[in-house]
């Protein structure tokens, strides 16, 4: 049922010229876009079904997985379709999809910490507060073009306030409050932390490189293909990490019993 209710949602009336580009098998940016919605589709339906197999602590963490994943899969079906008949990047549908999914990616370090009573609404809203800003500086450097108000002097200053964001989001991570909190916890939670921290320093350190490429070399199909796989790694990679330490907590905590 709802592999058959999400299979519907994908259908879309297009043109036979709309349908000839989609199924170009030399563009490799058009590929990349129909790897990562097949990745993001599977792992929304994978996520769901597996948030019944685990304690109840664990299930709003794999919603939030599913939704991350979710809402990636759905601005993907149309940012796919912009770039095989337009072959322009899809910057404004990408920055929407990231306005949303990485929050809910950094509220996962929250909820984890608050499934073993040590996190805090102050750490919470520092992290949400530096993944804004991260945002919203890297849509206006990448958008200085369409924007009046930017001038190309200003575009990697910005670029810099928005890696300096990043970099406080992963000294909490790896050196403030929640490195010291998530000592106490089990290990499937030390487990989840580790790799989700380590997935949010490698895997979002492609989209500075992405950024640098786009902007030095005006190479637009390496930006986006960069981009796609870097959402790969840091959505279906982050919701495996959730996954696999709330299973290996659930089990642990079974054979207390």
């Amino acid at each position: 049922m709802i592999l058959g209710t999400l299979a519907l949602l994908t259908i879309k009336t297009v043109s036979a010229e709309e349908v000839d580009a989609a199924l170009d098998p030399t563009d490799m940016v058009a590929v990349s876009f129909w790897l990562a919605t097949a990745m993001m589709l599977a792992s929304t339906v994978f996520f769901v079904l597996e948030r019944n197999n685990v304690d109840a602590k664990w299930k709003t963490s794999m919603t939030v997985a599913a939704l991350v994943t979710g809402v990636a899969w759905y601005h993907y079906t149309y940012m796919r379709e912009h770039w095989s008949v337009t072959t322009e990047s899809p910057l404004v549908l990408r920055y929407v999809d990231w306005l949303i999914t990485v929050p809910l990616q950094v509220s996962e370090f929250y909820l984890i910490l608050a499934a073993v009573g040590v996190a805090t609404a102050a750490l919470f809203w520092r992290l949400f507060a530096a993944s804004i800003v991260m945002l919203v500086t890297g849509f206006l450097a990448e958008s200085e073009e369409n924007i009046g108000w930017i001038s190309e002097g200003m575009v990697w200053p910005l670029f810099v306030l928005g890696c300096a964001a990043w970099v406080y989001i992963m000294y909490e991570i790896w050196k403030g409050e929640a490195k010291e909190s998530v000592g106490k916890a089990s290990e499937g939670t030390q487990f989840a932390f580790k790799a989700m921290a380590l997935i949010l320093t490698v895997g979002w350190a492609i989209y500075p490189i992405g950024f640098v490429l786009g902007q030095q070399y005006d190479n637009t199909d390496g930006l986006n293909i960069l981009y796609n796989i870097a959402d790969v790694v840091n959505k279906t990679a982050f919701g495996m990490m959730v996954w696999y330490a709330a299973t290996m907590d659930t089990k642990a905590s079974s054979s207390e019993e």
